[in-house]
């Protein structure tokens, strides 16, 4: 068994470990240079986040304790496709690489599919079914231009 494959085993293991306490089916392992340094799972459950995904978590975990910057060097394993929340997290946070055991057409049987917001995602912006608003206002520019000079 490949590296990679045990890791998505892990991810498995907690994410069903996860079911047994009242969680969803969802379980994440952050991996830096071969070394597993957080595991997570989806905390909903418990703390009433709807935002507490396995992902998530992980990543808040290693920021906490590591700091940021160290999940540029990560590979992240998930038992599920990460929903658009979790991989935009993943984009913007650099993780290097991402790894998923069960899609989201696996996970529609069982309504853990995230395909839907994937595909609103896709539509313009007016075409979406959650009214998305444009207002420019005089001042917004002026709180960016104030953030950027104070920047070292």
């Amino acid at each position: 068994m490949s590296a990679h494959d045990r890791y998505l085993q892990r991810a498995l293991a907690l994410a069903k470990h996860n079911t047994t306490h009242g969680g969803r089916p969802f379980g994440a392992v952050m991996v830096r240079h071969n070394e597993v340094v957080a595991e997570a799972v989806n905390t909903f459950h418990l703390s009433g986040d709807p935002t507490a995904h396995a992902e998530l978590n992980a990543v808040r975990d290693i920021a906490a304790r590591l700091g940021s910057e160290v999940l540029r060097e990560c590979v992240i394993y998930a038992s599920g496709q990460p929903c658009p929340m979790c991989l935009s997290a993943l984009y913007l946070t650099g993780v290097r690489e991402v790894f998923f055991a069960n899609s989201n057409q696996d996970g529609e049987p069982f309504q853990l599919s995230t395909a839907a917001i994937y595909q609103q995602l896709q539509q313009p912006l007016a075409q979406q079914t959650l009214p998305i608003h444009h207002r420019p206002q005089p001042e917004g520019l002026a709180v960016y231009q104030r953030w950027a000079e104070q920047q070292p």
